[in-house]
């Protein structure tokens, strides 16, 4: 009992691996209730496009010498809005237009990395770099997750309507064109936040995987929105430890324990379907 414990606590000794705690954890909160919306909405390609978007706006802030979350946040509300232009006045149907974005400015950015020469890693960008979170990035991602939850927490009725029938947010009184912006502001702001955790490769993931898993275990979103946390933040914390033990990439290691738990719950609901015919 004591070894399992010392496993469980011995990474927490050390500061760097405090801070990489509290930012999964945080990281995972606003991601799991996003990642619930994002199921109903059936975004899940918009979190891919997004995440990949935000290349050129990492190196073009580098550039300028601005923080790189500006540039990337920049750089993905770009692609959402994009996106929703070409659908809006194109015969083109909206996930071949979010293929065509986000490939074609992933592609761009990856030029002008290699051709831009920076202090940065692109594996760091690419698949995250938790361990290496200081003081002042943990504070910043307190501090946007604080106004991500907070928005939406006070529109949780509007967002929840809008992602089951648009045509009846209308008839409330919401706008749907205000909500569907709102929520690709959230999921830029997401993005970027989660960037440093898992990377702009893997963010997609801690995007779909906790809400996909509760979505299979319930019907109710009250009850989603509990068992995505859960899921969230129990996989970034073993993730956190084990990734310590092994030595390996925190980011992966946090998304396979999610995909493990996504296939678990997949054969549970497969046998329980089964039995009940």
């Amino acid at each position: 009992m004591n070894s399992i414990i010392s496993w469980i606590t011995e990474p927490f000794i050390y500061p760097f691996m405090q801070n990489a705690l509290l930012t999964a954890l945080v990281v995972a909160i606003i991601c799991a209730v996003l990642s619930c919306y994002l199921i109903l909405k059936g975004w899940a390609l918009m979190g891919d496009a997004i995440s990949h978007a935000v290349l050129p706006g990492i190196v073009l802030a580098y550039l300028a010498g601005l923080p790189l979350s500006v540039g990337a946040f920049g750089s993905g509300l770009f692609c959402s809005l994009s996106v929703g232009y070409l659908k809006e006045n194109s015969r083109i149907k909206e996930d071949t237009v979010m293929g065509i974005v986000f490939s074609g400015m992933f592609a761009i950015g990856l030029v002008m990395f290699t051709k831009v020469e920076t202090e940065q890693h692109l594996t760091h960008i690419l698949f995250g770099n938790l361990l290496g979170v200081s003081t002042s990035e943990l504070i910043q991602t307190l501090i946007v997750s604080a106004i991500i939850l907070f928005v939406i927490l006070l529109k949780r009725k509007d967002f929840l309507l809008y992602c089951f029938d648009p045509s009846h947010t209308r008839v409330i009184g919401a706008s749907p064109r205000l909500l569907h912006y709102t929520l690709l502001i959230l999921l830029a702001l997401t993005i970027v936040t989660a960037m440093q955790v898992v990377g702009v490769i893997l963010v997609v993931a801690m995007l779909i995987s906790p809400g996909i898993t509760a979505y299979m275990l319930t019907k109710r979103f009250d009850r989603m929105l509990i068992i995505a946390t859960i899921i969230s933040i129990s996989t970034s914390i073993f993730g956190t430890i084990i990734s310590f033990h092994i030595d390996g990439a925190t980011g992966p290691c946090i998304i396979l324990l999610q995909a493990a738990l996504f296939l678990l719950v997949l054969i549970y609901t497969k046998l329980k379907m089964h039995q009940q015919s």
